[in-house]
């Protein structure tokens, strides 16, 4: 019996499985997944803990009840790939052979790459919201807050989930409005990026909303440290940017397991083919979601949109046949803007988001670059696709390459 081996059971990883053992022959194919967490969490609901929105509940399931029956699941740690010998090592010394490897190892944060960061402020005035115990403990922070810089700042790039940053912000400027204190927050938006985000159009859009909503902006700043002594960031060109609280987007990294296999660059994500998703290394690996280092967001909506083209090009390898599918580097986020509204973007490695309606040109029903309710409920109603469409692999009604219909192009 021939074997296919996923490495990773988060998002890419289990959507994947979902979707081979749902079209491979279960008498010629044998699939097996490997993990070392049995818990599954919903990343983009990480972002509502610390404003009471979502609850430690709303965000995790066991892993198991996203397994279709009939695969070998192993929960371990990962030692390495020994790609020439087509070999994955597990902790412990156990080997699996595979014919064919998909790596979604996806990315994680080292906040241990700051110095400073992960002291004696960490979850007492400094934290993430990008793990759940940093989610949880910024929303018993938030509850004795009563006034002082509250600055939300990103290390470095790239990092999962890119809007979501911005959308911590405006939740913020939401919240304190609602608790009748946000004259005496002062909101500030640290980024080393040129501004609030890396297209001309949208920075445009989002810089607007900032400014209306008295969200101070501070570009090209690369952190060197976090004083803990004296509340600040500094900066490598020795700028200061003081803190009451600070919440940080840590440095993203691939797994270890990458590095100790040689398969990837200097932060662990994958050498990958942008077009055909297939490793630089080894024909019969190819890599999905946030361990791959190809140039578009690591956000879930790009491991759906690629997890269509992997699956062709999947395909045709195991028969021989050239890989023909090309992924175009789509990407579609919602951005909770705060009091039940949102934007929207769609773009891919040539096309930056721009104005119009999504999916259907003229109609919508959402709105491109548009701060609406309705972006909002498109939002709110990912969570319930996630749960039982995404990961199970089932198909949305959405093409995995952009299109250009509804679109308006915009000189900047």
């Amino acid at each position: 019996m021939k074997k296919i081996v996923i490495l990773g059971a988060g998002t890419a990883g289990t959507m994947m499985l979902n979707k081979l053992h749902n079209i491979l022959d279960k008498e010629e194919w044998e699939l097996t997944i490997v993990d070392q967490y049995k818990t599954h969490y919903y990343q983009p609901g990480f972002l509502f803990i610390p404003f009471g929105i979502y609850k430690k509940q709303d965000v995790i399931k066991p892993k198991h009840d996203f397994f279709p029956s009939g695969v070998n699941v192993i929960y371990s740690k990962i030692d390495k790939v020994d790609g020439e010998n087509n070999k994955v090592i597990l902790d412990g010394g156990q080997v699996l052979n595979y014919d064919f490897l998909i790596i979604a190892t996806g990315t994680q944060t080292r906040p241990e790459e700051t110095p400073g960061l992960k002291e004696k402020l960490w979850y007492k005035d400094v934290f993430d919201f990008y793990t759940i115990e940093g989610a949880l403990a910024l929303h018993e922070r938030f509850k004795d807050f009563e006034g002082g810089d509250l600055v939300m700042c990103i290390a470095e790039v790239p990092f999962k989930c890119p809007v979501a940053p911005l959308e911590f912000v405006f939740l913020a400027e939401a919240y304190f409005t609602k608790k009748g204190i946000r004259d005496k927050v002062n909101i500030s938006f640290v980024t080393p990026m040129s501004g609030a985000f890396t297209k001309p159009v949208a920075t445009k859009m989002l810089s607007e909303l900032m400014s209306e909503k008295n969200i101070n902006i501070i570009p090209d700043f690369y952190i060197e440290r976090v004083d803990n002594d004296n509340k600040k960031l500094i900066s490598y060109d020795e700028r200061e940017v003081p803190f009451d609280i600070l919440t940080i987007v840590p440095v993203n990294m691939g797994n270890d397991m990458v590095e100790r296999s040689g398969l990837g660059d200097d932060m662990n994500f994958v050498r990958t083919d942008k077009f055909t998703l297939q490793s630089k290394d080894f024909d019969n690996i190819f890599v999905l979601g946030d361990a791959a280092n190809i140039p578009t967001s690591k956000a879930g909506s790009v491991a759906h949109f690629a997890g269509e083209i992997l699956t062709e090009n999947l395909l045709s390898a195991i028969e021989g046949r050239p890989l023909n599918a090309k992924f175009d580097g789509h990407a579609n986020c919602y951005i909770e803007t705060g009091y039940g509204k949102g934007a929207l973007i769609d773009f891919n490695y040539d096309t930056e988001p721009l104005p119009g309606t999504f999916p259907l040109p003229g109609i919508g029903p959402f709105g491109l670059l548009k701060n609406t309710k309705i972006n909002h409920y498109g939002k709110i109603l990912f969570r319930w696709i996630y749960w039982h469409m995404l990961l199970k692999g089932k198909e949305l009604p959405i093409e995995a390459n952009m299109t250009m219909a509804g679109k308006k192009k915009q000189n900047i």
